[in-house]
């Protein structure tokens, strides 16, 4: 019987060599890039900090997920183990579950869940099923995850049919970008490796993390805006980027009026 916790005992091996620049870490690159996902989390639940108090304080729980991410991610390129790779598949997908549950469009719910708290025991009970089968069948779960995201593209098209703000239309065309460039280093990596590996150039699997990463923070501010336009238009939510004067090259976050600074105002 396999080892599940042996180093390389995962049936998955990414294009970077193997134990570079240590005997104890397998893809130092790979491993390292996941750094990315404890600087942007924190940040995140900061500049969220308003919304998550006015509409719910998950939020920051989503972050903390999301800070799980990268440990596991960080656990599996070090050992490529297999049950490193199940800790990072799984976490992404208890990611994506729990993104469905918070943010899910209300008027998308299929016509027989009549409320949000049915829609998340429904998602909760496919990310269980979802998990007994992952472990059985661990080679698809990378392709079924970012499949995922297919639907998620599909949302975001339904919802920019209501909206007329240029700003949010920008950061729905950014999400997808970042996206499009993440998935195209990650299918590079996984079905041309041989190539690169002719150049030398083995980097685009760390490349993933980051850029992933980037994608994330763009659509979850944008879900994160139309929930907010919808369950607490009074708050007047808009969408800024942090540091302000880096633009669009910053990172995108919701702000909403407060009550003291609705206050203010008057």
């Amino acid at each position: 019987m396999v080892d599940v916790f042996a180093y390389q005992s995962s049936q998955v091996d990414w294009c970077e060599d193997n134990f570079q620049f240590s005997e104890n870490v397998a893809e130092f690159y790979n491993m390292v890039s996941n750094v990315s996902f404890f600087i942007s989390a924190p940040i995140m639940m900061y500049l969220l900090h308003p919304y998550a108090q006015k509409r719910n304080k998950a939020v920051y729980l989503l972050w903390v997920m999301v800070m799980l991410v990268g440990s596991f991610s960080a656990y599996y390129h070090m050992t490529l183990s297999y049950f490193g790779q199940l800790l990072d598949e799984l976490s992404i997908l208890w990611v994506l579950a729990f993104a469905y549950m918070l943010w899910f469009p209300k008027r998308h719910l299929p016509k027989p869940i009549k409320s949000r708290k049915v829609f998340s025991l429904v998602v909760c009970l496919v990310a269980l099923l979802s998990t007994v089968l992952s472990i059985l069948k661990p080679a698809v779960n990378a392709y079924a995850l970012n499949s995922i995201a297919l639907h998620i593209i599909y949302e975001i098209t339904i919802e920019l049919k209501r909206c007329t703000d240029q700003r949010i239309m920008r950061l729905a065309f950014a999400t997808v970008g970042w996206w499009l460039i993440a998935i195209s280093c990650w299918l590079s990596d996984r079905l041309l490796c041989a190539f690169w590996r002719q150049i030398n150039f083995y980097y685009l699997h760390s490349f993933w993390h980051v850029l992933i990463n980037i994608a994330a923070i763009h659509g979850i501010t944008l879900f994160a805006y139309f929930d907010a336009v919808y369950e607490i238009p009074e708050t007047s939510p808009e969408v800024k980027y942090w540091p302000e004067q880096w633009g669009y090259l910053g990172l995108p976050y919701l702000a909403i009026k407060t009550k003291d600074s609705l206050q203010k105002i008057c």
